[in-house]
């Protein structure tokens, strides 16, 4: 990895937190290949597909991200603005007799994993954003991003460190990208979501993401935002050997200070903010952390 000072770690106050929800950052897809030029090739097998993203994998060129679209029968790669045209000859090179199997897609910015500083939840000098409450009996946690949780076992939610949220109970970070932290204090749990504008939205239940969906994330950098579900079961490779995988890719926006925030369509729980690129006035790509997986990793459940 030869880009992975890109990666901006949770040190000197640039991660960060949000107590009740987050967001995370997001940027514009490039135009796609058109219909009529795909249409020339034809359609390619699940194990042509599954080579295809094997290759781009062990390219293993940062800043991008790849999902297989069933519905198109290609690969599609979104690529930020750090890779390179002799980058993207290497994927197509990687890929073989599978290249015409792939569409590159650019997209604005860079992907990161979205940390800054700010308000929210604290560890040290850095903060994150909180995703979503949850419970196992009478036992209270925070869900929020592995790339923060990884930083830090002890969190607040004052920048002095003195007001305490709780202590890491769990970290997943990279391959996945959730962590969990124990509230000291159970009363101190909401299950609801800050929406930025005095309200609150109550989340009832959790559930997986679908293509095309329509979805809002929170977070204490940009509030909250809206989007669409554009793929399932993205690889992201952020640098320097953090590469997640299965994530939920959106044409959300967001902005560094958003990671580990909530994803959420109504009153369902969908995912925890990873990272992404661009931001909220030209928009963006983000990237997260499907949530029912993290709840079952830790056996826990909203409320």
């Amino acid at each position: 990895m030869n880009r992975s000072t890109r990666n901006r770690g949770l040190t000197k106050g640039t991660r960060l937190l949000a107590v009740l929800g987050a967001f995370v950052a997001a940027t514009a897809l490039a135009a796609p290949t058109s219909s009529a030029q795909e249409a020339d090739t034809p359609r390619a097998t699940a194990g042509a597909l599954a080579s295809a993203s094997e290759a781009v994998l062990q390219a293993d060129v940062p800043g991008t991200a790849w999902y297989t679209d069933q519905a198109t029968g290609k690969v599609v790669v979104t690529v930020d603005t750090t890779v390179t045209q002799d980058e993207i000859a290497t994927l197509r090179k990687a890929a073989g007799a599978n290249a015409a199997n792939l569409r590159i897609e650019r997209t604005t910015g860079t992907f990161d994993k979205l940390i800054a500083g700010g308000q929210a939840i604290y560890a040290g000098g850095g903060r994150c954003s909180l995703g979503f409450n949850v419970r196992s009996g009478s036992t209270y946690y925070a869900l929020t991003a592995g790339h923060c949780t990884d930083s830090a076992s002890t969190w607040y939610t004052n920048s002095a460190n003195t007001a305490l949220l709780g202590t890491r109970t769990g970290s997943s970070f990279p391959t996945n990208d959730y962590g969990i932290i124990r509230h000291s204090n159970a009363s101190a749990a909401d299950g609801r979501v800050y929406l930025y504008n005095g309200s609150y939205r109550d989340i009832t239940s959790a559930g997986n993401a679908y293509v095309g969906q329509a979805v809002q994330r929170s977070g204490s950098t940009t509030g909250l935002r809206s989007g669409t579900v554009t793929g399932l079961n993205a690889t992201v490779n952020y640098g320097g050997g953090d590469i997640v995988y299965g994530l939920i890719q959106t044409n959300v926006c967001a902005e560094p200070g958003d990671s580990g925030g909530a994803m959420f369509a109504g009153s369902t729980a969908l995912g925890l903010t990873s990272g992404g690129s661009g931001n909220c006035s030209s928009g963006g790509t983000t990237f997260f952390q499907p949530v029912t997986e993290a709840l079952s990793a830790y056996g826990v459940s909203v409320f």
